[in-house]
């Protein structure tokens, strides 16, 4: 049985169609925003709680829309998987990373990445979004 790691991660995108990636200090993996779950704690109080402390982003838990939940390899902790909560965030907000967050970047669909990317991120949310994105609302 793998060790696991709750956390609520969210599918961020702004009024262009692109979707925020995170990295942490002292990592390489570019993930999405979020962070553990804590005890007693669902998965949008995790979300709004971390979207604020890494990015400085106030969100309604109304704007946040559940997409499922996800499982990869953990990025940064071998030997560990991440079971994600994945919520869809449309905002128009500025970002500006905050505690442990040391670069963002914005994506578009359609872009080529040549930065390193947690599992979860390449294996399961990036072509989640890219099918949500390329479907008209």
């Amino acid at each position: 049985m793998p060790n696991i790691i709750r956390i609520a991660a969210a599918l961020l995108i702004d009024p262009q169609g692109r979707t925020l990636l995170v990295r942490k200090r002292g990592t390489q993996a570019f993930m999405q925003p979020g962070g553990k779950i804590d005890a007693g704690e669902s998965p949008v109080e995790a979300l709004v709680r971390e979207l604020h402390e890494e990015l400085g982003l106030r969100i309604d838990p109304a704007q946040a829309a559940h997409m499922g939940a996800f499982s990869a390899p953990a990025a940064n902790e071998p030997g560990f998987e991440v079971h994600a909560e994945l919520f869809r965030v449309d905002t128009a907000e500025a970002v500006v990373p905050a505690a442990e967050i040391e670069e963002v970047v914005w994506v578009a669909a359609d872009q080529a990445l040549a930065v390193a990317l947690a599992p979860l991120t390449r294996d399961l949310i990036l072509p989640l979004y890219r099918q949500a994105v390329s479907v008209p609302r």
